[in-house]
């Protein structure tokens, strides 16, 4: 048997329906073995001897309306390891289920709410569970943020007795088909692991945008889309992909001299734009033959 030593929060937002799970540990790839979510069912987390299988048969457990806490006593039930896991599972209602066995390593432990459970094993503290329960429930806005600020609490508290290695964190729309993702980020090896996780997140928001910007370009509204792409860059303005949208964009509806300069500095850090604008459709980038010919001049 394997120990790892993990602190993990399940949790629905109340007001958008998204179900979600965050975790960090002192362990390879922790999220590929603890985080599991599916639109419209719920979220779970199995850890300390982790199952895996506990994510894929609550979550159909919970597809097939069976309460969170009737499908993790079934399971726990029929397992002969029982005492050394960890597991939480929260539904689209009620109350979440949450189990810490006695064979969990000290500090183990779990603290929950109406849309919460953090859990924890193999800590530095006892103090690490109550800190993740306290954070979520004071916190505010995105869900995946909320999971993120939960997790940097336990690590304010003490954290992983190992120290850091790898994060993740889900979240899922409140309906949708079961591959649908609103956030799916991994961490699997870092002496940071929470700081790197909040930078792909961060960069994950900008990315959202771009796709929003794609998307209303495809609609024929270039000047909504030039927003969303200057908005995309401001998050991650050391991306050059970013950069080259927005600054398409600003030449077309912005300012012009901006705009080029913002071209040229894509362009500097990955020449291969100046060539793809060649290439661009005007339904795709109206503006690109003029912005190289601006370039050129």
């Amino acid at each position: 048997m394997v120990r790892r030593g993990t602190y993990s929060i399940v949790a629905r937002d109340e007001q958008t329906g998204e179900l979600g799970a965050a975790v960090e540990s002192h362990w390879f790839s922790v999220g590929s073995i603890v985080t599991w979510a599916r639109p419209g069912v719920g979220a779970v987390c199995t850890q300390s001897i982790a199952e895996p299988a506990y994510g894929s048969r609550l979550l159909d457990a919970l597809a097939g309306g069976t309460a969170p806490a009737d499908a993790l006593r079934a399971l726990l039930d029929g397992d002969d390891a029982a005492r050394f896991r960890q597991v939480a599972a929260i539904g689209t209602d009620g109350p979440p289920a949450v189990w810490t066995g006695d064979g969990c390593i000290a500090f183990a432990g779990h603290a929950s709410g109406d849309d919460f459970s953090a859990q924890a094993n193999m800590m530095a503290s006892e103090d690490v569970w109550p800190a993740m329960a306290e954070a979520f429930a004071r916190a505010t806005g995105p869900l995946a943020r909320r999971l993120l600020g939960a997790l940097r609490a336990a690590e304010g508290a003490g954290g992983d007795a190992r120290g850091r290695q790898s994060a993740a964190v889900v979240v899922v729309p409140a309906s949708g088909e079961p591959w649908e993702r609103t956030v799916d980020l991994r961490v699997e090896d870092h002496d940071e692991p929470l700081d790197e996780l909040g930078r792909l997140l961060t960069l994950h928001d900008a990315y959202t945008l771009a796709t929003r910007g794609d998307d209303l370009t495809g609609a024929g509204r270039h000047a909504e889309a030039g927003e969303a792409y200057r908005a995309a860059a401001a998050l991650a303005p050391g991306n050059h992909e970013l950069l080259f949208w927005a600054g398409l964009a600003e030449f077309d509806h912005g300012d012009r001299a901006t705009g080029l300069q913002q071209l040229r500095t894509a362009i500097a850090m990955q020449p291969g734009w100046r060539e793809l604008m060649a290439r661009l459709e005007p339904d795709v980038a109206p503006a690109a033959a003029r912005a190289l010919a601006a370039l050129d001049q």
